[in-house]
């Protein structure tokens, strides 16, 4: 009869061929338990001071936007050429961002961006701003100056960075004789070629002093006849199709704006 193979297995990870566990193994493990115990509250008081800053570092930029879009609104205020344009451009300007990039329109600086296009205008005199007819040749070199501003203005922001060069440049023209760099085609951002069939639609739509609206209808026609020219032909196309054959219905700042359209 074979017996069975009698083997002595060590009862601790320190015992190893019968070698006799380490008296201090106890009090180290202990150590190790209350060392664990405190990585976690370290961890945790961490994650705790990591929400904290979030929380602060969102108020602060919920400050920034509140103080620009104050200053916008001043500056629309006093303007009275452009009265409600900024928020119109905005619902025009994410409905037509949504159709051409729905990654350019899911960066949620785009609508700060619309919105704050036209902060520049805080650095130009209010007898040229709110002149109520068309601007001499000097006026409109001064008043041709509002984008650099703004972007001087919005650039120490950096959570607005992706909104400078969309104030900088939404003035530019496809063809490239546009203010204030001459940018052309592709060279101007997307977001900026978007935003400028926008701002001409609003600005067509809205009565001014020295015009009433064009109406619906002629604006569409005068961005037609602007492809290729003032405006990249692919958003001129997109953009008429929005608003001729299939506007967003449930989009309600963008049926507002359309409904204010003369």
């Amino acid at each position: 009869m074979v017996r069975p193979l009698q083997m002595n297995l060590p009862n601790t990870l320190d015992q190893v061929g019968g070698t006799p566990s380490d008296p201090e193994m106890p009090a180290v493990h202990e150590q190790l338990i209350v060392f664990a115990r405190e990585l976690g509250e370290l961890y945790h008081l961490e994650r705790s001071r990591s929400a904290e800053l979030e929380r602060v570092l969102q108020s602060l930029q919920e400050t920034y936007l509140a103080t620009m879009k104050s200053l916008a609104t001043v500056i629309e205020a006093k303007d009275q050429t452009t009265r409600g344009h900024l928020d119109r451009t905005q619902a025009y300007g994410l409905a037509l961002a949504r159709r051409i990039d729905e990654g350019l329109a899911a960066n949620p600086t785009l609508g700060y961006g619309f919105f704050l296009h036209d902060i520049g205008k805080v650095g130009i005199p209010e007898h040229i701003l709110c002149k109520a007819g068309p601007l001499s040749v000097d006026e409109w070199t001064v008043m041709r100056n509002h984008p650099i501003i703004g972007a001087q203005i919005v650039a120490p922001i950096a959570f607005l960075h992706d909104a400078v060069d969309l104030i900088r440049h939404h003035h530019e023209r496809f063809d490239g004789t546009g203010y204030p760099d001459g940018l052309e085609d592709q060279d101007i951002p997307l977001a900026a070629r978007v935003f400028s069939v926008a701002d001409s639609f609003d600005a067509m739509t809205s009565d001014r002093p020295y015009r009433g609206s064009i109406g619906v209808e002629r604006a569409l026609a005068e961005i037609r006849g602007g492809a290729g020219s003032q405006w990249d032909p692919e958003i001129v196309r997109v953009f008429v199709q929005m608003i001729e054959d299939d506007p967003p219905t449930d989009d309600e700042a963008f049926s507002r704006a359309l409904a204010q359209a003369g």
